[in-house]
């Protein structure tokens, strides 16, 4: 299978009469890419970033972000508020979250030894995206909001692009902790937003 990455522009190529069929694109700039006539059965799109700013989704002519924001706000209680605008609004999305996340815990703890270890289709595995939340955490809180000049757990698990966007890898760890170990750390994470959001003013 042929592969591309950074080092190759394809900024504006055009595809015509193409096959690529099972295709993979991984951390790539598709917004623009107009498709038409193609046929997209089966195809699975992960976008995070969908949903911010002033943009669009069209297939066969319907905008589907409205669609998607709202059932994915029927899945997941408490998402629909993390545009709160006031301290009572985060407190309660954050709330929701925890239980959320108490429910996914208990739930991995019924599944085989060794399921939170398991990587799908290259995904992170259940143990590595807990890990992710730490570094997340670390980031948005301990840097972003209070500053603090080295806000990371050795323990985390920093994004694919961390190295290239020039952040030093070295305040990780290079050994893979355990599962009790990252269930040890992430709580602690959990409670420092929990505690933030608890004395936070308008």
């Amino acid at each position: 299978m042929t592969t591309f990455t950074g080092s190759d522009d394809l900024q504006g190529a055009e595809f015509v009469d193409a096959n690529l069929r099972g295709a993979r694109f991984v951390r790539t700039d598709l917004s623009g890419v107009v498709m038409r006539a193609v046929d997209v059965q089966e195809a699975d799109i992960d976008a995070p970033w969908l949903f911010d700013g002033a943009s669009f989704l069209r297939i066969n002519g319907v905008d589907v972000i409205p669609l998607v924001e709202a059932e994915l706000n029927r899945r997941f209680p408490g998402r629909a508020e993390r545009h709160a605008e006031d301290p009572d609004g985060l407190r309660a999305a954050w709330a929701a979250l925890e239980r959320s996340w108490a429910a996914t815990l208990e739930r991995v703890e019924g599944m085989p030894p060794g399921s939170v270890d398991v990587s799908v289709d290259g995904e992170w595995s259940f143990a590595q995206t807990l890990r992710h939340l730490v570094m997340a955490t670390d980031t948005w809180l301990g840097r972003a909001i209070r500053e603090i000049a080295q806000p990371y757990h050795p323990l985390g698990q920093p994004n694919a692009e961390y190295e290239t966007d020039g952040y030093d890898l070295a305040v990780f760890s290079a050994d893979t902790p355990s599962y009790a170990e990252v269930l040890e750390v992430r709580p602690g994470r959990v409670a420092m937003v929990r505690d933030f959001l608890a004395t936070v003013t308008p």
